[in-house]
């Protein structure tokens, strides 16, 4: 019976794949701090991590203005709603 030369891991190292980078950063300590402290992270990679979330999620919004009265809709709005043309007794 020949051996098997390929073993896999013990099982309480085979739980996921987390893709993580792992790097040298030259920060601005005072900043840093500030950000922790405001985003109320534990570390400071949570910090930066958090703060790169937020960045790009900020620059998603701002791409969404290009699309604002590009046109991509045609319709009447006022005819699709369900109370066009009736109006509702405010108490």
């Amino acid at each position: 019976m020949a051996s098997n030369k390929f073993s896999l891991p013990p099982p309480n190292l085979l739980m996921y794949n987390i893709h993580m980078k792992r790097t040298n950063l030259v920060l601005n300590e005072e900043l840093l701090n500030d950000a922790v402290r405001v985003l109320g992270a534990k570390t400071y990679s949570d910090a930066v991590n958090q703060a790169l979330k937020e960045v790009i999620r900020t620059a998603h919004i701002r791409g969404l203005s290009k699309w604002v009265g590009a046109g991509l809709w045609e319709g009447d709005l006022s005819s699709m709603r369900e109370d066009s043309g009736k109006k509702s007794k405010r108490r």
